[in-house]
């Protein structure tokens, strides 16, 4: 069974110009301290616009404690 990595989290990618967060990848917040900013494609403005990392909170990055 392969370990699970806890160095990536999950973030989402929010579109600069319409504000919808339509992608998401893994990022290594050991390595990048700094927000990611990438240009990709909203479907939404139909164009190539950047893409910034989120501040909100998933809910996937965080692992809940066991209730005993």
């Amino acid at each position: 069974m392969a370990k699970k990595n806890t160095k990536r989290k999950l973030v989402g990618l929010v579109s600069e110009e319409t504000g919808h967060r339509t992608y998401y990848t893994k990022k290594n917040t050991m390595n990048t301290k700094e927000k990611l900013s990438l240009k990709k494609y909203d479907p939404v403005a139909k164009k190539h616009v950047v893409y910034t990392e989120t501040k909100k909170n998933l809910g996937r990055n965080e692992i809940k404690p066991r209730k005993s």
